[in-house]
Formats: C-alpha cells, structure tokens, sequence
C-alpha cells in the first residue's frame, strides 16, 4: 500500500525554490511540482502573482520577488533577463546605457534596461521594470563580458563595443549630447586597441562618428587605433547625424565626416 503524501502548495513551492538559490521558473515546471492540471497551476500562480509573491516578465516564464523588491514588483531585469534568454535560446547583450552604468559611466539611470539580440522582441513590462529590445546585426561578434548580479551573471558589452553602439544607436541613448556625455566617463575604460578590433563588427560609419566624438570631448589618444581602421576601411564620408542634411556643412577630413550638429557634453 502506498503512503499518503501532501500535494505541494504554490507558496511553499515559490519558497522553496528561493531558499535553494533559484528565483526562476516557468508554468511546466510549477505544474510537475504542484501535480495540478494546468488550470489549477495558473490558478494558484495568479494568485501568489496578486500577493507580489512572484511575477511573470513573459508569457509562462515567473520569478520569485525576495521581499526587498516586492516595491518594485519584480526582480530587476539584469537579474532575470540573462535566465530568461537561455530559456528561449536567444543569445542577447546587455547594452547603451545599460551597459554605461555597469562600466562606471552612466550620466544619469537609463528608464529603461535595454538588451540586444538578433531579432525583433517586444518591449517588456513587469511592475515597475522595463526593457527594451534592439536588433543588432553580427550580434555574436560583439564583444561582451560577464558581470556578477545578486541572482547570476549577465551579460554586458566591452566600454569598446558600448561606445559604437551608442554612437551607431545615438537616438535611443538620449541624443549626441547625452551619448557625448557617456563617452567623457567611458573614455577611462576604453582601450585604443580593443576598440579598433570590435568596430570590424559594426558600420563603418560608426567608427568614423565615434572617433570624432572621443577627439571632441578630449579622448583623443582613445582613438589613434580606431583612425587607422577607418583610414583603411571608409571610402566615403558620412554626416556625425544620419537622416539630418549636411550638405554645407564642415567637413573633417580625417574621420571622413561632415560635422551638421553641434554636440555639447554635460561635464
């Protein structure tokens, strides 16, 4: 004969989960281990989800909110975005301003946690935590790092790789002033070498606006490496803000760029 044994309750499988060291899941998971049907699962998630006992980022996937983030709603997004990820396989990086503040260079805290990878993704909301996604051609190029977080790892890319992304993705990091701004704190991180490398993944043009702004906000010596790459690789000149006119404006001869914007760092 078989002995009885107590069906798991949702709050003391969410707690169980967090005394373990794991704050993610996802509604299979909860299911095998509560033993309901899929509907009384859903049910008994709803409800821990109502007492900010844990939250759901995205469609069956949940996180357990330790009680210093239950203001917040959920965990920050640095802390579940890389488990996320790896469940739906999609490689990812953490990037802009994002990736400023973990480099010791955010001017001011990005609104929002913005992540790349190598398709299109829905903006994401959970409580008060927000992400953005962004497409990144030669995403697996990037070069990246690992940084440590109170629930794993995440991934960030190099000050090298956050620098041309912000120059080449100026419009969702503030504008050229506040991507000028970055670059003052980031400069310190950035190493001339490194920096040539990683532009061979991204647009030439890039390289040729960054090295401009490094020249401009006194960073100069960041980019001896990078004007020789682009010496090499840029056979026309680009305008320092894309989709805006420059004909009659200045022309730098050296980075092959027409200079039709003012930019004015915050130092």
């Amino acid at each position: 004969m078989k002995s009885w044994k107590p069906r798991l309750k949702a709050r003391q499988y969410v707690e169980t989960l967090a005394a373990t060291g794991h704050y993610h899941f996802d509604s299979v998971e909860a299911q095998s281990a509560l033993g309901v049907s899929v509907a009384a699962a859903k049910l008994a998630l709803n409800r821990l989800a109502k007492q900010k006992l844990i939250a759901s980022p995205a469609r069956g996937f949940y996180v357990v909110v330790p009680p210093e983030y239950r203001g917040l709603g959920s965990l920050p997004a640095d802390q579940f975005i890389p488990a996320l990820m790896k469940r739906r396989g999609l490689p990812y990086y953490a990037g802009l301003l994002s990736a400023a503040q973990y480099h010791g260079a955010a001017h001011q805290r990005p609104q929002q946690f913005q992540v790349f990878l190598d398709r299109q993704r829905r903006p994401l909301v959970c409580g008060m935590v927000r992400v953005a996604f962004m497409v990144r051609k030669h995403l697996r190029d990037v070069p990246v790092q690992s940084f440590n977080t109170p629930r794993g790892t995440v991934l960030v890319s190099t000050p090298e790789a956050t620098a041309l992304d912000l120059v080449g993705y100026q419009h969702r990091a503030g504008g050229l002033d506040q991507v000028a701004t970055v670059l003052c704190e980031l400069a310190e991180r950035i190493n001339s070498e490194r920096l040539a490398a990683a532009a061979a993944a991204a647009p030439i043009a890039w390289a040729q606006r960054l090295g401009y702004l490094l020249e401009h906000v006194g960073a100069s010596e960041k980019a001896v490496a990078l004007g020789a790459y682009v010496r090499t690789h840029a056979h026309e000149s680009t305008a320092l803000v894309p989709g805006e006119p420059h004909e009659h404006t200045p022309r730098h001869d050296d980075w092959k760029l027409y200079i039709n914007s003012v930019v004015e760092a915050e130092l």
